[in-house]
């Protein structure tokens, strides 16, 4: 299997835990597929300042900057076959 087959399968096996990971496990996996699929966050932070979920979001995905899309890749693989034991 390639990485991006492997990669793919994680996301899927993501969806299928069978327990909800905690907010911050949640923020490292959007990150990592972010920073994955789209590279650096070039995007602008959210202006409203009650966004907090989208404010957490754009942080934590821009704190991936520079990390190349295969370690993120890696990484997210790794991250869910852990929360899946």
């Amino acid at each position: 299997m390639t990485l991006k087959e492997t990669f793919e399968q994680a996301v899927a096996n993501s969806k299928l835990l069978s327990s909800k990971p905690d907010n911050d496990t949640l923020l490292r996996l959007y990150s990592l597929y972010k920073q994955s699929t789209t590279g650096d966050n070039l995007e602008d932070a959210p202006t409203n300042p009650f966004d907090f979920v989208g404010r957490a979001k754009h942080d934590a995905w821009s704190k991936l900057t520079g990390l190349s899309p295969d370690e993120a890749m890696k990484q997210y693989i790794d991250l869910v076959e852990g929360l899946r034991k």
